[in-house]
Formats: C-alpha cells, structure tokens, sequence
C-alpha cells in the first residue's frame, strides 16, 4: 500500500515560513544587545582567557525551530491513501409524491398548511438527513412521472421538491399503483442485494382513475426485493351526510390496501394526521432503513500532527531548561 504525503492547508506554509525567515534575518542583522565593559577584560582578552560562547546562536535555532516546527503543523501534514475502502450508511430511496387536486386541502382542523406543502417540507428535511443515500422522486395524480432519477445531489433535489406545486400533471385522478410501477422501474437496474433500495410511498386517498391492479406493483417490488413504505396523509375517514341514511362515516384513505402493499414488501404503513405525525414517521424510517456498506472512496487521510507535535514540544523544553538551568548565568 503506498501512502502518499501532503498538507491539507499548504497556503499556511506559504505565508509562514517566509515570515519566520525575514523575521529571524532582522533579528539577526539589526539587533544588537547590550554590552558591558570592564577595566580588565582588554587585559584578559589579550592573555586569552576570555572565550565566546555560541549559547545565544543555539537558543536561537532552536526558537526558530519550534515557531517552524508549529508553521507545520497549522498546515496540517497527513498521509493519503488512494484507495482506503470504508463503511458508510447509505441506501437508495425513491419517494412517490400524491399530486392529486385533493393534496391541497388542510392536514388538520386549523388549516393552516395544505398537506402537499406539510409532505414537501418533510421530504426535503428527511433528505437532507440523509448523506449517503441516492434519492429520487417520482410524482403521480392522472398519471406518473419520474421527476427526478437517484442521485446524491441533494441540493438539487430539494431545489426540485420545493418546486413541486398541484398542476404540474393533472391533478384529477390518483393512479396509485401507476405512480408505485414507475418507482420500481427506477430501482430495478440496482442489483438486488447489492443496495437496499425502498420506495416511501405518500398518498392522501385511494386509487382512482385508469388505474393498474396493486397486485402488479406488488408482485414486481417482492421480486425486486424493494421494500415499500405507505404513508396516508390527512384524516383516514370523513363524515358526510346521507340524504337517507345521515351522517355517515366515508373513507378517504384505503387504509386496507397501504397496509397489504407494506406487508407484502416488507415495509410499514404509516397514518399521519398532521405534520407531526409526518416528521415522526420520516424520523422512524430514518431509524429503520439504515445499511452499512463498503464502498471505495478516492482517497482516505491520516492526520500524523503527533509526532512533530512531541519533537516541537522537546525542542521549546531543550531551549527552556538551557535557558533557564544551565546558561542563565553566562
């Protein structure tokens, strides 16, 4: 294995270095300390007693020494392998998004949020949670589209969520397991067992329109291996008064067919109320699907700032115990 060496931050020895070098050359060549003379010392120095010691030009290498010495390692030496594999996370995730006309009504009693807005704003968080992971979105109402194919870009691909608005296909119809067919077909070219692949599926009624049959959807996802997760958005039941029979209890969301896809795949159905049911249900998913893997990257640092960090500290206590207990009185 060949290890390379580098600086992380080199422009901290370009700037450094240099500064040391002209600062110790004027110290050197313009600064001059005080002399002292004495009545004798001529006569001494001509009988050659009087020596020089180079105690002042030794303490001072080893001050430039040590400021050198931490000049390298603000850059940070590390050594560099090119091909260090590690183990990462990650998974590949295509969220199916509703886009039917009746995502536009409120997720709860106040009416504030619509559920499209409340199902964008979660998605574009669970995303940015979620670093290694290739995400795609595919979009479905009278019809379904794949918006965006896997990719770890996530900064586009919330650029794309946040865009995502009722109208772009025609709103009047929810071809449910259309919208789950066109999710599979973008995973199928990922080898099984190679990535865990899931679809989170969020819907907020039952399928209505041209649609396929699920088991179609299921049937292909369980020979993909694709787990499926189905979210109902809103209230799974409403009221609505009957000419005859009163007030009667309706069903919005086929809570029935959710759970049959979620089983059958290995995933888990989810019902959420209002947007807190729906950040809890992105936060357990989150937990959930997590696979570690091997994967390659392009280089893998090591820091090695330790053992020039313990010759630095050597070099400023040889100068500190020279100064300070054996030439102090020179």
């Amino acid at each position: 294995m060949e290890l390379l060496f580098r600086f992380a931050y080199p422009l901290a020895l370009y700037v450094l270095v240099p500064l040391i070098i002209v600062l110790s050359y004027i110290r050197l060549k313009w600064t001059r300390q005080a002399r002292y003379r004495y009545s004798l010392g001529s006569e001494l120095k001509n009988h050659g007693l009087v020596r020089k010691h180079p105690y002042q030009k030794i303490l001072f290498f080893l001050r430039v020494s040590v400021l050198l010495g931490l000049a390298f390692l603000i850059a940070r030496p590390q050594l560099v392998d090119p091909q260090k594999p590690i183990e990462i996370e990650g998974i590949n995730i295509i969220i199916a998004l509703d886009i039917s006309n009746s995502m536009n009504m409120p997720t709860d009693e106040q009416g504030i949020r619509s559920r499209i807005a409340v199902a964008k704003e979660e998605a574009i968080r669970f995303v940015n949670k979620r670093d290694n992971d290739a995400i795609g979105l595919v979009l479905f109402a009278n019809d379904a589209v794949s918006r965006c194919p896997l990719t770890v870009d996530k900064k586009i691909l919330n650029s794309i969520l946040d865009e995502v608005e009722i109208g772009t296909l025609d709103p009047y119809g929810t071809l449910l397991s259309r919208g789950l067919v066109t999710s599979l077909n973008r995973l199928r070219s990922v080898k099984k067992g190679e990535r865990s692949n899931i679809v989170i599926l969020l819907t907020d009624g039952a399928p209505e329109g041209n649609d396929l049959d699920p088991e179609v959807a299921i049937k292909a996802a369980k020979q993909l291996g694709i787990k499926i997760y189905t979210v109902g958005i809103g209230n799974a039941e409403q009221l609505v008064r009957h000419p005859i029979h009163g007030l009667i209890s309706y069903e919005i969301i086929n809570k029935k067919l959710l759970q049959r896809i979620a089983d059958q795949t290995g995933g888990k159905f989810f019902l959420a109320r209002n947007p807190q049911d729906m950040r809890a249900i992105y936060d357990e998913i989150d937990k959930i699907e997590k696979v570690e893997q091997e994967l390659p990257l392009f280089s893998y640092t090591y820091d090695i700032f330790m053992p020039f960090l313990w010759i630095i500290f050597g070099l400023f206590a040889l100068e500190i115990l020279l100064s300070s207990l054996i030439w102090f009185s020179i």
